[in-house]
């Protein structure tokens, strides 16, 4: 028996981020829809596996000697149509801006061809105390060419 195997973290392609994921019986209501609050769960993972893949350890990042975090500001979702118990869904993330003391993202969770979550995302960068600061040096360049 032959099986492709997906990356755990997803991919890393010329415009963003690729990750699958299946839904599960705890993603859903009684009725086997995904309850509409997991699904910030599912673009938080796509996020967490693009940072992961450009390099960029958070753990690593706020006990470094230049320390930031990022904390989602702000986010815009349209909900175009439901996910279901055992779909498989593709979570894309891009940048749209990497400057500053933010990042602007879009993300899609797709179920194949069918958008079902479009998303717009601003992510602050913080000192640890909460303060906004700047990107990192060489930072905001990851996110801008990721497959490079």
């Amino acid at each position: 028996m032959s099986q492709t195997t997906i990356p755990l973290s997803g991919e890393l392609t010329a415009d963003g981020h690729v990750l699958t994921q299946r839904v599960y019986y705890e993603d859903t209501d009684f009725s086997g829809v995904v309850y509409h609050a997991r699904y910030l769960h599912f673009l938080e993972r796509g996020r967490t596996d693009f940072l992961r893949l450009l390099g960029i350890d958070q753990g690593q990042s706020i006990a470094s000697d230049d320390p930031f975090v990022f904390a989602v500001h702000r986010m815009e979702i349209d909900f175009n149509a439901p996910a279901r118990m055992d779909d498989v869904l593709t979570i894309i993330t891009r940048t749209e801006k990497a400057a500053g003391a933010r990042l602007q993202l879009a993300q899609e969770l797709r179920r194949g061809e069918i958008l079902l979550i479009a998303a717009k995302v601003t992510v602050a960068v913080l000192t640890p105390a909460g303060r906004p600061r700047r990107l990192p040096a060489g930072l905001a360049e990851k996110f801008q060419r990721p497959a490079s």
